[in-house]
């Protein structure tokens, strides 16, 4: 007897709920089309900025893989014949990097920047280790807030 009760009030309540909805315009994006907008502050695909003579920022000075809490970062210095250093190795681990941003606020040069791109994914772990030459690849056009926000870094 309470079964059929329970049946005989659920059933107009679905059917209710489903025809309430029925003509509702949908909410689904179209998403390869139509990619979503992020927020401002959100940390997604790491790259690494140059110089605007087109020589890379980034002086191994080790600051952002000591700053990194997961030890994702991996690098290996080395010295032109001017004396200037440079990153030979530069690795980052994104299986193991939880995006904090710790590594580029720990950078003194500005050379790493996590930007907005979010469509990362693979069915190989190995390529989830990107190099120097990706990120330096990966690079999108500048935006007028970094510069901004470079100012004030000096200032302070």
């Amino acid at each position: 007897m309470n079964f059929i009760r329970t049946v005989i009030i659920a059933l107009p309540k679905g059917f209710y709920t489903t025809l309430k909805h029925l003509f509702k315009k949908p909410v689904t994006r179209k998403y390869p089309y139509e990619r979503r907008e992020m927020a401002p502050r959100y940390r997604g695909k790491h790259y690494l900025e140059r110089y605007d003579d087109g020589t890379e920022r980034c002086v191994c000075c080790g600051l952002c893989a000591a700053s990194c809490p997961a030890d994702a970062i991996y690098m290996e210095g080395g010295e032109t014949d001017n004396g200037e250093r440079f990153a030979k190795v530069y690795e980052i681990n994104l299986l193991r990097c939880i995006f904090c941003g710790f590594c580029e606020e720990a950078c003194p040069e500005e050379a790493i920047f996590l930007g907005h791109e979010y469509e990362f994914s693979d069915d190989n772990r190995d390529s989830f280790i990107y190099t120097k030459e990706q990120m330096l690849a990966n690079r999108p056009k500048e935006k007028p807030f970094k510069r901004i926000i470079r100012k004030v870094r000096r200032i302070f």
